[in-house]
């Protein structure tokens, strides 16, 4: 491409409302544009980069045997009826209605159009294992859309669905997967992590499945990594301990004054408690089996509540914190809870607690807290321990301290089993001619996420620093002169690396090197070479600049294209 004839232009300052690195890079890169909440035209360079994700993608994919569809964004209410998620996908489904009355939604996922379409087509184990994969537009209608790509509403994503007539096929497969996507990005160039995850909604809890995490400061994910055994999970899926936190020993119940003072910080800080000896109480309603449920959830109080453990424990539907109404109603004081008597409510202790040592919890009562609690002997309600917090620094698997590292979800395996099939009543005949219910699995990559992440990784003060495999352009080419002879020479290069097979953004503009500069390292291509006319005059040479390390080489023309080729095998470009 020529800048001069190009689609593209640069933004000056950074947009107010870009919240992170990849989307400000991005914005002012002129790889984007900020349509609405959420949404995002894509614009020639950033659109050429997609599409090189796209084609690693289908290329690995292939090795192992998937098929690619393209199913339809817009999906009948019927198929997720038949599944029962049509309720239960919530506010992230966009419904609408067609002129037919129909109802249809936005697709978020595919499990219902693939499974609806594998039952009206195969029907014999003789056709299995079998994977579908499609690279499509999803939407989500999210709450608060940020972060550019990495929380937009509408993106695209590689989705993949396999079915297979038992288990040893489906953990073939799964492992065959699971090697396909380190390949995939290992290719794009990306500081990847592959942990344990949790299977949420999607796998309907306790499945196997492995997140594909992007290792980057602004991750919106924390990875919990044991660097001696080299295990990692994500956060929400890891069990941790807690050593030496010291116990107190049994007192009387005792009411004492609080005045103001609401949060475990704040009472142990006024009244000279260890923040481990407090307990803190958050009430959660629950649906489960489409009835409403409440639960109190007892943590130390420098402890968090991991949702998804709570989620999955208690098989609910729906969680969220209660409302005040509702805690009211339970006779709960908010800011001064602790463990209620009500029927109602059933207390879940956190299995760091000592349920024999004293704690200081809320007392029910405005202004007024208990100290000298003890759980086995103060617990009136009906009451049962779990795991229920959040992993952190300073925590323990076994003998090994954890180290936590942000990162960002990219890929995303689940093993489905028959919670799609069995739903919506699918079956093919086994080798004995009987009908049986195959079981699936499911496997993402999120497209535009990589482009986002990948962004999020490599970037310094001046710009990105693309991958050279997902790249816009492998080099950006300009010269400095304005005699017919530089003119003419330059274009020669640029013929000469597109004769290589290689491509480049031809700056063109006969700007001031600085500028021209300065454009180069924010669009981070790979490779930077600079026709110098009063250089190339005195020396013959052409400048040579590596983005990612500064590295640079001063080469005869003759050596240009053998030198581009090189530099570009060491940064991966053909892995």
């Amino acid at each position: 491409m020529r800048l001069s004839q190009g689609y593209w232009q640069t933004l000056k300052e950074t947009p107010s409302d870009a919240d992170v690195v990849s989307q400000q890079l991005m914005m002012r890169a002129g790889l984007m544009f900020k349509t609405g909440a959420g949404l995002y035209t894509y614009l020639p360079m950033a659109f050429r980069s997609l599409k090189k994700v796209e084609k690693i993608i289908r290329e690995e994919l292939d090795k192992i045997n998937c098929f690619e569809i393209t199913m339809p964004v817009v999906t009948p209410a019927e198929l997720w009826q038949e599944s029962g998620r049509w309720d239960g996908m919530g506010g992230q489904m966009l419904k609408a209605k067609d002129r037919a009355e129909r109802e249809v939604c936005i697709s978020p996922t595919n499990e219902e159009t693939v499974t609806d379409l594998f039952k009206k087509t195969v029907n014999s184990y003789k056709q299995l294992p079998v994977c579908l994969y499609q690279i499509n537009t999803k939407f989500r209608d999210e709450i608060r859309p940020r972060f550019g790509l990495l929380r937009a509403r509408e993106f695209t994503m590689k989705d993949g669905y396999s079915f297979h007539i038992d288990k040893a096929s489906l953990d073939k497969f799964y492992d065959e997967i699971y090697i396909a996507y380190e390949n995939i990005f290992r290719r794009m160039g990306l500081e990847f992590i592959a942990v344990e995850a949790d299977g949420g909604a999607m796998a309907g809890g306790g499945a196997k499945t492995h997140e594909f995490q992007v290792v980057a400061d602004n991750g919106e994910d924390y990875v919990v990594t044991v660097p001696r055994t080299k295990f990692a999970a994500n956060i929400e899926k890891a069990i941790t301990t807690r050593k030496n936190l010291g116990s107190a020993p049994q007192i009387a119940l005792e009411k004492f004054s609080t005045p103001n003072q609401k949060t475990c910080e704040e009472v142990c800080q006024a009244h000279g408690f260890p923040i481990t000896q407090s307990l803190k109480s958050i009430v959660m309603n629950a649906v489960i089996n489409g009835k409403d449920q409440y639960f109190m959830i007892m943590l130390l109080g420098d402890d968090n509540l991991n949702e998804v453990k709570f989620k999955n424990k208690v098989n609910a539907e729906h969680i969220r914190p209660a409302q005040q109404n509702e805690l009211d109603r339970l006779g709960l004081v908010k800011g001064f809870m602790g463990p209620g008597t009500t029927a109602e409510l059933k207390i879940v202790f956190d299995e760091s607690i000592d349920m024999n040592a004293s704690y200081v919890v809320g007392a029910n009562e405005p202004e007024f807290h208990l100290k000298g609690f003890v759980p086995s002997r103060d617990t009136k309600a009906k009451h049962f321990r779990a795991d229920m917090r959040m992993a952190k620094d300073g925590d323990f698997i076994g003998d090994d301290q954890i180290v936590l590292k942000k990162g960002i979800e990219v890929g995303h395996i689940f093993q489905l089993g028959d919670k799609y099939t069995k739903s919506m009543k699918v079956t093919v005949l086994n080798d004995k001619g009987q009908a049986v219910t195959p079981i699936m699995g499911c496997y993402g990559i999120g497209v535009t996420r990589v482009l986002a992440s990948a962004i999020e990784q490599n970037n310094d003060k001046d710009g990105i620093i693309w991958p050279a495999s997902i790249a816009p352009y492998d080099v950006y080419l300009c010269f400095i002169g304005k005699t017919p002879e530089t003119k003419a020479l330059a274009e020669d290069l640029n013929n000469e690396i597109k004769k290589a097979g290689l491509e480049t953004l031809f700056d063109d503009r006969q700007l001031g090197p600085g500028q021209m500069f300065k454009d180069a390292d924010l669009i981070g291509l790979p490779i930077r070479v600079v026709l110098g006319e009063r250089d190339y005059q005195a020396t013959g040479e052409i400048e040579v600049k590596i983005r990612k390390n500064g590295e640079t080489l001063k080469v005869k023309k003759e050596e240009l294209i053998p030198t581009i080729q090189k530099k570009l095998q060491e940064l991966g470009k053909w892995l």
